[in-house]
């Protein structure tokens, strides 16, 4: 009896809840189904081949999801004014037909996860940690105060703003009587004791006499110093030319402190910690030349064309097929290539991409092993003649 009372206790919870466990079941199902037929061409928060699917389930009715995933071609050929918009939003790349390799299930529990996936609260920002302030008496520190404008009352506003007009005014008084003291100051500073100090030379030159910057000239000519009727002053240098002198001076003392007694890095130097700062950071991003050469040679160990078919399955097959026969991309099993058909040429379209043809760039999410495994086993499938192959597109391999 008690345990007759337990299990109708526990179906009645299950129902309260609307059956929760089954529900985030679903979600986790459409989630390996999503990473193993979509994740190549879609992502949830951001576009790749595809739109972003976040809120999918906002903007389109379910019967509609399940249609346009099942065959968008035959949604297009019909004129459905959904499908036509997205088919020609994204460079008229057909997606992928999945008729007869998902159930309606299936693209149900996809669904479910795009849904849980977009729901997720967006990541808050790392709270910026106020300064450890000791507590006065017993008491707890002050938080911070976050001063708005807008939460200002008006008359507060008000108040800032005239406090403000005020400021400006007393500045812009203080300027005026300052220029107009000019010339009692210049009288002041006229006196002999007082005439080369700094003061005095910064008075003349607001009062418009230059000579500070410029010098004096004295007009003295310099005896034996004239040439076909030009004749040479002896005149000083002026202070400006002197004093940048002085600085460069000053420049060259510190520079030969720092590159050649404290071991500052010289150009060469830093050139060379440049680059290999960049390589570094090229390799942590699977970064690297379009154009750059490689001579790999196709791969022949079992175990590495075994962890190339894992690796094309995962990634390669929602657009190629499960054997390369084709479907959204070209057929790769046949002798006619787009980009060539040497282990080269496959590496470089699968580590760069054609964004242009809607292949997506492989680097950074695969490694250059990974990347040479792929290209090694979709070299293997030369003339496997799979059911439903692709005609062949590009150029007939020499």
């Amino acid at each position: 009896m008690k345990r007759l009372v337990l299990s109708l206790a526990s179906a009645l919870l299950l129902a309260g809840t609307g059956f929760e466990p089954a529900a985030a079941q679903d979600a986790v199902k459409g989630k390996a189904i999503f990473e193993g037929n979509c994740a190549a061409c879609h992502r949830v928060q951001e576009q790749v081949v595809g739109p972003a699917l976040k809120d999918l389930h906002k903007r389109h009715e379910e019967k509609w999801i399940l249609e346009f995933v099942k065959n968008s071609s035959k949604m297009i050929s019909s004129g459905d004014k959904k499908a036509v918009e997205v088919f020609e939003k994204f460079g008229k790349i057909p997606m992928t037909s999945f008729e007869g390799s998902l159930s309606d299930g299936d693209i149900k529990d996809v669904i479910a996860f795009l849904k849980e996936e977009s729901e997720k609260p967006a990541e808050a920002a790392a709270p910026v940690v106020a300064p450890t302030e000791t507590k006065v008496d017993g008491a707890a520190p002050a938080a911070p105060v976050n001063i708005e404008w807008k939460a200002m009352p008006p008359t507060t506003q008000v108040l800032v703003v005239l406090v403000g007009f005020l400021l400006l005014l007393v500045l812009l008084f203080m300027t005026i009587a300052f220029f107009q003291a000019l010339p009692l100051l210049a009288n002041l500073y006229d006196r002999p004791a007082l005439q080369n100090t700094f003061m005095a030379r910064f008075i003349k030159l607001l009062r418009g006499d230059t000579s500070t910057i410029t010098g004096k000239h004295n007009g003295a000519l310099m005896e034996d110093h004239s040439y076909d009727g030009i004749h040479e002053l002896d005149n000083d240098l002026p202070p400006w030319w002197k004093y940048s002198f002085y600085a460069t001076i000053v420049f060259s003392v510190v520079y030969l402190l720092n590159y050649h007694v404290m071991g500052g890095q010289l150009q060469e130097q830093e050139y060379e910690a440049e680059m290999q700062a960049a390589a570094v950071l090229s390799a942590s991003h699977g970064g690297g030349n379009a154009n750059e050469k490689t001579d790999f040679k196709p791969l022949t160990d079992v175990a590495q064309l075994e962890a190339g078919k894992a690796t094309y399955i995962q990634n390669c097959a929602a657009c190629h097929g499960q054997n390369a026969e084709g479907v959204v991309g070209p057929n790769l099993t046949d002798e006619y290539w787009l980009h060539g058909g040497d282990v080269n040429d496959i590496y470089k379209v699968v580590k760069f991409g054609v964004t242009s043809k809607g292949m997506v760039a492989w680097q950074g999410k695969l490694s250059k092993e990974q990347m040479l495994e792929v290209s090694s086993y979709i070299l293997s499938l030369q003339g496997t003649n799979p059911a439903n192959a692709k005609e062949p597109q590009g150029e007939k391999a020499k």
